[in-house]
Order: structure tokens, then sequence, then C-alpha cells
């Protein structure tokens, strides 16, 4: 082969290079474009504190960290005797309530019945004093006959019309009518005096008559005192709420709990995302729904397949560019920058088929979108 062969060749291998070249870069250009991919992702999972809410001596701690539980596993008990106490307390000041409610409506019944016979002597006392003013009125209009024949026959008496026997016959008479008259005003006063007294008692027995309205209203305040002694005590004693993994466990049997303040975080193991920040310019090929691959740096030879959950729409302002927003107006810098880096957006994808001893919170991933 001589020279100019040897040239030919070679000027057809540098083409073929460049062509091949050329070829490759927009093959990699177009799957980057309808392929969007980044290496800026990170493992993410919901997680929750774990912090007791009721105080007290913890008795017993189940869980080790970083160890694995299922839902329903205990986690951690708190001496529970208190509110123990508190419960029977509440339940023996609910029942004494109610033993005062009936021991007022059986007070209440007898009352009501004492009113009810207060009212029948009323009507009795009412009937005497009825009858006592018509047997007056009787003895009077007896009383006045026999007075007014009394005085109409003793002047007859000095003329001899009438006889002496005649006239002691009617002063008997009226004396017999007029102290029939007083007897019967003695026993009119008797009866009024009865029935005013018979009265008194009827109105002091429905004045005595009272309500059960302020003791029933007590009955929701104990009953709600029942429900939270109960639930402080079920409080004590906290499971697994779901599956998941402990992590920064930072107590020990014996401290004392305190509410609210955490002694643990559970990492909710059932659903796992990857994180990707994508570059603006990639978004518009990027939609929930979409199939994605997912790859984490621990196992990267093993490709996780995975679905477009949301695409952000918001990150925080860049300063450099539009200075700091604030109250007032805008503060902008008076600069330029000659690069302009592309915004990126985070792109949640939630993995199909996780492996619970792979993915770690925050470990970092790489994210490839394959369409739909």
């Amino acid at each position: 082969m001589n020279t100019q062969n040897r040239k030919t060749i070679g000027r057809w291998i540098s083409i073929a290079i460049v062509a091949s070249a050329v070829v490759m870069g927009f093959v990699v250009l177009d799957r980057t474009n309808y392929y969007p991919r980044t290496d800026d992702a990170e493992i993410f999972a919901n997680f929750i504190g774990i912090a007791p809410q009721v105080d007290g001596p913890l008795l017993r701690l189940n869980v080790k960290d970083n160890q694995f539980v299922k839902t329903g596993d205990p986690l951690y008990e708190i001496d529970e005797r208190p509110y123990q106490y508190a419960l029977e307390n509440a339940l023996s000041e609910q029942a004494a309530l109610e033993g005062q409610i009936a021991d007022e409506q059986r007070r209440i019944a007898a009352l009501v019945s004492a009113v009810s016979v207060a009212q029948e002597n009323i009507h009795s006392a009412e009937a005497e004093v009825t009858d006592a003013e018509r047997g007056v009125g009787r003895a009077r209009a007896e009383w006045t006959y026999a007075n007014n024949n009394l005085h109409r026959l003793e002047p007859l008496l000095a003329k001899q019309f009438v006889t002496v026997d005649q006239v002691d016959k009617a002063r008997s008479s009226e004396t017999a009518m007029a102290e029939a008259l007083r007897q019967t005003e003695s026993q009119l006063t008797l009866s009024q005096a009865k029935l005013k007294s018979v009265l008194a008692q009827h109105e002091q027995a429905r004045h005595a008559v009272t309500t059960l309205e302020p003791l029933i209203n007590q009955r929701g305040a104990k009953a709600a005192a029942v429900k939270n002694a109960r639930y402080q005590l079920n409080n004590c004693r906290v499971n697994a709420p779901f599956d998941g993994i402990v992590t920064n466990l930072t107590i020990s049997e014996g401290a004392y709990a305190h509410v609210g303040q955490e002694m643990f975080t559970l990492i909710d193991a059932r659903t796992w995302w990857a994180i990707g920040n994508f570059r603006e310019g990639l978004l518009g090929r990027i939609a929930p729904g979409m199939k994605a691959d997912v790859y984490v740096m621990s196992r990267p030879d093993v490709r996780f397949s995975a679905i477009v959950d949301s695409v952000g729409f918001g990150v925080t302002p860049d300063p450099d560019r539009i200075g700091n927003l604030s109250r007032g107006l805008p503060d902008i810098q008076r600069t330029l920058n000659w690069v302009h880096l592309a915004s990126r957006y985070p792109v949640r994808v939630r993995v199909e088929n996780p492996a619970g001893d792979l993915f770690r919170l925050g470990e970092s991933a790489v994210v490839t979108i394959r369409g739909h």
C-alpha cells in the first residue's frame, strides 16, 4: 500500500470518526431532550416524630435505633398507674352524680305527691268554709227572727195581749239562736284558719319541688372527664401507626418522658420517592403519570421503576437576579451576570418497587424520565 492510499484511508477514517461523533451528539441531545435525566436527586420518604402525649417514667422501650417495625408493634410504655387512678376517680364521680340524680328524682316524686295531697286538702277546706258560711247565714237568720219576735212580744205583755209564758219562750228562743250563731261563727273562723294553713302548706310544698336540670347538665362534663381519663390511659401504651424504620433514638428506659418531646423518628417505609431537580427548560417534557427510572448510589446497577407524581411550581428566587423581595421597593443589585444558569425545579417520582434494605432517606439518586 503506497503513501497516497494510506492518506486516503486515514482521511475516510477521520471523516467517519467526525460523523460518528456528530451523530452521537445528536443522539445524546435527542435523548437528553426527550428523556430528561438528572443526577441531582435524593431519596425521600415521609417521617414523623414520635413524642409522648402523657408525662411519666418510661417503663419499657420496645425498639432499637434503625429497627424496622410493622403496624401495631409496641413502641414504648409509660407508667400508667396515675392515669388508671384518674380514670377510676372520674368513673366514681360519674357514678356519684347518677346516684344524686336518682335520689333527687325520688325526693321530687315525694314532693309532687305532697303537692297533690295539699291540693286535695285545699278543696276539702274550701268546702268546709263554704258550709260554715252557709251555717252562719242560717243561724243569723234564725237569731234575727227570734230577736225580732222577742221585741215584738215584750210591748204586748204590758197590755196583756200575750202571756208571760209566751214572752219567756221567745226570750229563750232568742238566747238559743244567739248561742247557735256564735257557735257557727266560731266554726267558720276555724274553717277559715284551716284553709289558710292548708294553702300555706301547698305553697311550701310547691316551692320545694325543684328541677333536675342543674344536675343533668353536669352529665356531659362527667362523661367528658371519663373519656379524657381513658384517652390519657390509652396513650401510655403506643404502637407503630405504620410500617416504618426507627431512627434518631434519643431516650432509654427509666427516663422521664415529657409531653411533646420527641424520643425518636419513625420513617414511613411504605412509600418512597425520589425528588430530582430538573432544569426549567426540560419541564415541558415532564408531566405527572410518566414512567421514570431511579438508580440509587448504593447500588447504581439496579434500576427501580417509578412514576412521576408531581412537578414543582416554585423555588426561592435568586437574589443575584431580582434582588431581595421585601416590603417596600425591590432591592435590585446593579450588577450584570454574563452567564445565566437555568433554574431547577423539584420533580417528585414515586418508586413502584422499592427495596427496603437499599432505600435510605436523603440518599443520592439518579432519575431518568421515560415518558408515557
